[in-house]
């Protein structure tokens, strides 16, 4: 079986490497990107089978760039799990239209397991 492949949107370094080494310890490839107004590029480029996307991303923010990739036909079957710090990040999970959410700091089981539900779901 082929490594699934995350694709990661977030600004701050020390997160990117947070989420790097957590999820290719669980044994998935990990992707990443800091800014989100290339959302539609590197998600070709990628063929990610998930994206985690942070709201406070540069540029135009998770919400709008989670929107761009969810109107398009291509890529709208691609889950995203739409991380803040925002006390409100459910309802801007799903204003974005994302599948799931993380409120940072998150709890790496939580982590892990949000990402192995989600791909569990999303091979049915």
């Amino acid at each position: 079986m082929k490594n699934k492949k995350i694709l990661v949107f977030d600004d701050d370094t020390n997160i990117l490497d947070v989420f790097t080494i957590v999820l290719e310890s669980s044994g998935y490839q990990v992707e990443i990107s800091e800014t989100s107004h290339d959302i539609l590029e590197r998600v070709k480029e990628v063929s990610p089978d998930m994206i985690i996307m942070d709201n406070w991303i540069p540029n135009i923010g998770g919400v709008k760039a989670t929107q761009i990739l969810k109107s398009e036909p291509a890529f709208k079957h691609i889950p995203v799990i739409y991380c803040s710090a925002n006390n409100d990040v459910s309802s801007l999970a799903e204003q974005a239209g994302a599948e799931a959410y993380l409120a940072k700091p998150f709890d790496l089981d939580e982590l892990e397991n949000t990402v192995a539900g989600l791909l569990r779901h999303k091979a049915k």
